[in-house]
């Protein structure tokens, strides 16, 4: 009898225990949406077109900014270096000839001529002076005042012309028109000058910034045009983490907000700040990193990590994203 009652009640509990378990409240799942990282390249080639004669690094090398990267053939650039200098060597001399007085020769001579007639004055003011005197005690006549006033006017005539013969002798050679005409094309060679060791300066190209050399695209032998790339380089602020989020859950993201990152073999501290959410829905995850939501669509939106945690992060490395105040699931490699 007993025993007829206890294997119902027995499959009652268990039913009621299973009915439970499924039908339970149970908290919500965590937020995650999926992505992987991405990176801006920043393509470098030469600002002229030209002969590479030699590239300096290697892909995976990380650089230094200023490290150089690669050359071209700068012969006919140094060339025109070596001519702007001379002419503007030429134009500098010109122009000092120009600008340069008389002979010291003849400054020297003026310059005497002038004292002796700046003396002359002297004496015959003071003859003047002394004559003036005499007249009014009688002792001399008025024929011999007005002779040394003469004399004097004339010696004060001497001394003029003396100071501007000294003035024109030590007066630039050139006339002003010539001089600044001399000055214009010394200014236009200067210019010239800068324009070809600028060119030729351009022929050694550097790293921009700090990074790593994603790509070598050229190599020596080619003959590259202005702006074709010759190497990939990867800086590590370039690196951002690029995901998917479904309409329901866009509000909970916002630009500036901050978010983890999680990923095989990534530290738990990854993370980022969202820089982008797309305006409109157009966009669907690619199938390797989100096969059960291919067919609907999403935001794309973007977080960039600090730049010392970007260089942990590879481009196309599937990337879980979530919310910074939760925790979320290593991505599972793609089969």
């Amino acid at each position: 009898m007993i025993r007829r009652f206890l294997v119902p009640a027995v499959v009652i509990a268990l039913v009621a225990g299973a009915g439970w378990a499924l039908f339970r409240p149970r908290p919500p799942a965590p937020v995650a949406w999926q992505g992987y990282a991405e990176a801006d390249f920043v393509k470098i080639g030469p600002t002229q077109a030209g002969l590479l004669t030699a590239v300096r690094v290697a892909r995976g090398d990380r650089v230094v900014k200023g490290q150089p990267l690669f050359t071209q053939d700068d012969a006919d650039d140094r060339a025109a270096v070596d001519q702007a200098r001379r002419l503007l060597q030429q134009a500098r001399g010109q122009l000092a000839n120009l600008m340069a007085p008389a002979k010291t020769s003849e400054i020297d001579q003026a310059q005497a001529n002038l004292g002796d007639a700046q003396a002359a004055r002297d004496r015959a003011q003071e003859d003047l002076r002394r004559s003036a005197q005499l007249l009014k005690s009688g002792s001399a006549t008025q024929q011999v005042v007005d002779q040394q006033d003469a004399a004097l006017r004339s010696a004060e005539a001497k001394v003029a012309a003396a100071t501007a013969a000294l003035a024109t002798a030590q007066a630039p050679m050139g006339r002003p028109s010539e001089i600044e005409a001399q000055r214009s094309m010394v200014d236009a060679l200067e210019a010239a000058l800068k324009q070809a060791q600028w060119r030729l300066d351009q022929r050694s190209v550097t790293a921009p910034e700090a990074g790593i050399i994603a790509d070598v695209i050229a190599f020596p032998g080619e003959t590259l045009s202005a702006g074709a790339p010759a190497v990939s380089l990867l800086p590590p602020g370039n690196v951002f983490v690029r995901f998917f989020i479904p309409e329901p859950q866009l509000a909970k993201i916002h630009v500036g907000d901050r978010v983890d990152f999680a990923c095989d073999n990534c530290p738990a501290d990854l993370g980022g700040v969202v820089s982008y959410i797309a305006p409109s829905a157009e966009y669907t995850p690619p199938f390797i990193y989100s096969e059960t939501n291919r067919s609907k669509f999403v935001f794309l939106a973007e977080a960039r990590p600090p730049s010392d945690q970007a260089r942990l992060l590879n481009p196309g490395q599937p990337v879980t994203v979530a919310p910074a105040a939760q925790a979320a699931a290593p991505t599972a490699s793609a089969p």
